[in-house]
């Protein structure tokens, strides 16, 4: 009786938190986001008021879930995030992953997709925040490589969407791309959610039998010195990069398994 109820306040908490999470979206959209623009004009300065603007909200979401009861949190490494111009790079087990990150880096910068540039609900807060819009194509790589040597901190998923449920890791090249082509060090980040829930094509009522779990590690830096040696193109470097952290990424997936 006990766990029935228990699950059913997570089912209507979780609820809450999102309600709450989208409603507070709205009222940035509506009235914080537009007064900013009215009284920061220097553009410089807006986009790094917006950005401390998103990471206390995010870290309010957070903060709310776990007064809550929906999960729990607990991060090691913090310290090593901050630094400026890190490229962050996680794998992506759930769907709040982004907002985890986002609430703990400071000048975070991130790779934001098309439809959350153009929503109306979402257009204002981003590009306030100056964040990198995917629709760039060729420009793309560019302006990440420009954001990180800015001093902000790149936060990119590699795998480009969430695990799958089988959890098989499978990264996509862009990362690796920016790291050679940016000969900057890669700073992994290794999220674990136990028992798993948010994950891909599971919707938000799915709860799991008890409050979720997440274990968020910052680990040591990745040199890529390796990689781009011995007049090796970028094209291969990239390559073999994205081969070592495929590697790595399913390592740490399957050693706390």
């Amino acid at each position: 009786m006990f766990d029935r109820l228990d699950r059913g306040w997570r089912v209507l908490a979780t609820g809450i938190s999102f309600l709450t999470f989208g409603i507070g979206g709205l009222l940035l959209r509506v009235l914080v986001f537009p007064a900013l623009y009215v009284l920061v004009w220097q553009q410089e300065k807006r986009t790094r008021v917006a950005r401390n603007i998103i990471r206390l909200t995010f870290r309010g979401f957070v903060g709310l879930m776990r007064l809550l009861g929906v999960l729990r949190y607990e991060i090691t490494g913090l310290n090593r995030l901050e630094r400026g111009g890190l490229l962050i790079l996680a794998n992506h087990p759930t769907l709040i992953d982004t907002v985890f990150l986002m609430a703990f880096v400071k000048n975070a910068d991130c790779i934001v997709k098309s439809h959350l540039w153009n929503n109306p609900f979402t257009r204002g807060p981003v590009r306030a925040a100056a964040y990198i819009s995917n629709e760039q194509g060729t420009e793309l790589l560019e302006a990440c490589i420009a954001s990180l040597q800015a001093g902000n901190n790149l936060i990119v998923f590699p795998e480009g969407t969430r695990t799958p449920a089988d959890g098989v890791i499978s990264l996509k090249r862009g990362a690796a791309n920016i790291a050679v082509r940016g000969v900057c060090a890669v700073t992994p980040v290794v999220i674990r959610c136990d028992p798993p829930t948010l994950g891909k094509g599971e919707k938000w009522w799915h709860v799991p039998e008890r409050f979720a779990q997440f274990r968020i590690e910052v680990k040591e830096d990745i040199p890529i010195q390796h990689f781009i040696g011995a007049g090796q193109s970028d094209v291969m470097a990239a390559r073999h990069l994205t081969e070592h952290l495929q590697h790595y990424f399913t390592e740490e997936n399957q050693r706390h398994a």
